[in-house]
């Protein structure tokens, strides 16, 4: 096995990793409020402060990235976010003002992993293998929230609430060792890659090349920048109102106990791990048989946004909890579709700002953690029920659908001119084939 699938497996164990230590408040939080005596308004705050964080070093961690590797960056982010998962029972008891310190600061940490890790895949990963690499990262949010919710309700269910944050918090440190022990920055650093591997990756290498300053401007002067943007604003707005609430709509709606919330909130990741591989190879067919790349990403984001609304509208009246949560792994399902329509345009659009490109949606795409969860907890305390924050979840999906749908176009904004002329003759391909189609005889 080459070196560049062991880099590969420690950067979706480190996803993993931060999805635990992200969702594992989310069942914690339900004997939190209990014991510290928090309203819905005061958990919703805490659970949205990490997005404070997230949002405001993401733009930054994606240039310390460029600048100066993923490898040194993601392993710096997860030593960080570790650290203030290990603080975050003392920070609890001490006061909510801190304990919200803790989680942006907690967010910190985490904003670097996303720019990080597309950093290192522009070194370690063959443009030939982007595709499956990218999933098999995605692949630790909803396998990192099961290993999460199940761990923590159980947890929960028979030791201290506390407890759990130590434990994730051992498991960071377990990942650091191996990061910085078996793992380089570039492969031509590594001695244990082979002649064979690192002649495959020699023409990675070349397009990795410092490119100079990202052209900031250029990128958001380009409509279909933007569309990224609010597919990825749509998105994580349904994926983080799911990840900071789900426990607390089962026990609350659904009169499930803590540990059962915890195990009933998992199995809608579940859904989402199978959905994630499934869409990232049907949408990888679809281009392979000579479809439009930008047809496709549009698909798949479609999929991604008006699935998940249609399951969270039919949530709003359901009591029973086994229609809620056929519902629910719908929704993560569908949501899983995204992945294959925003989540690779920033190597569509920009393949050696990638990084950038990426940090750059990833700050707009926080929003959502901040709003979107802190709203949820309000609409919940005003309304006494769940009804209005997922209205309002499903409505942003639509809208933003629409914009995507319209806006965006694969072709690149700023290309490798390897990459560009391999864009360029696909995109005239597909044209030859449209006019071809058009023409012909019914």
């Amino acid at each position: 096995m080459g070196r560049r699938h062991g880099v590969v497996a420690l950067c979706f164990l480190a996803w993993f990793v931060a999805y635990t230590d992200r969702v594992n408040i989310s069942v914690a939080a339900v004997s939190m409020q209990e014991q510290l005596g928090w309203s819905q308004s005061q958990k919703g705050l805490v659970l949205s402060s990490f997005f404070v964080g997230y949002m405001l070093f993401m733009i930054a961690g994606g240039w310390f990235a460029r600048r100066y590797g993923g490898h040194l960056v993601l392993g710096l982010a997860v030593l960080g976010w570790t650290a203030f998962t290990l603080l975050t029972p003392l920070a609890a008891t001490t006061s909510l003002g801190v304990l919200v310190v803790a989680r942006i600061g907690m967010g910190l940490g985490e904003a670097a992993l996303y720019p990080a890790t597309i950093e290192l895949y522009t070194r370690w990963v063959p443009v030939t293998e982007r595709a499956r690499a990218v999933a098999r990262m995605l692949s630790g949010i909803p396998l990192g929230t099961v290993g999460g919710l199940l761990a923590t309700g159980w947890i929960v269910g028979r030791y201290p609430w506390s407890a759990a944050f130590y434990s994730f918090g051992v498991l960071g440190v377990a990942w650091l060792t191996l990061w910085f022990t078996q793992t380089r920055n570039d492969p031509a650093d590594d001695p244990r890659v082979g002649a064979q591997e690192r002649a495959l990756l020699a023409p990675v290498a070349e397009d990795a090349a410092d490119p100079g300053a990202a052209p900031i401007g250029r990128l958001l002067r380009h409509r279909a920048v933007w569309a990224m943007f609010v597919a990825h604003f749509a998105s994580n707005w349904t994926l983080y109102v799911l990840l900071s609430w789900l426990p607390s709509y089962f026990r609350e709606v659904q009169h499930i106990s803590v540990g059962g919330a915890g195990l009933m909130s998992a199995l809608p990741w579940l859904a989402m791990f199978a959905a994630t591989n499934g869409a990232g190879a049907i949408s990888d067919r679809m281009i392979r048989r000579g479809g439009s790349l930008t047809f496709t990403r549009k698909l798949m984001q479609g999929i991604g946004l008006l699935g998940p609304a249609a399951f969270l509208l039919a949530l709003r009246d359901v009591h029973s909890p086994t229609v809620a949560l056929v519902l629910l792994c719908g929704a993560t399902a569908t949501l899983a579709f995204a992945w294959s329509g925003f989540a690779p345009n920033s190597l569509d659009l920009a393949p050696k700002h990638a990084s950038v490109l990426t940090g750059m949606s990833n700050t707009f795409a926080t929003i959502p953690g901040i709003v979107g969860v802190a709203v949820t907890g309000w609409l919940v305390d005003v309304t006494h029920t769940y009804t209005a924050a997922f209205l309002l979840t499903a409505a942003v999906s639509v809208v933003c659908a629409l914009v995507y749908a319209v806006l965006f176009d694969a072709r690149p904004v700023v290309a490798h001119p390897r990459e560009g002329a391999r864009q360029l003759a696909a995109d005239q391909a597909s044209d030859l084939r449209d006019r071809t189609d058009t023409s012909a005889p019914p």
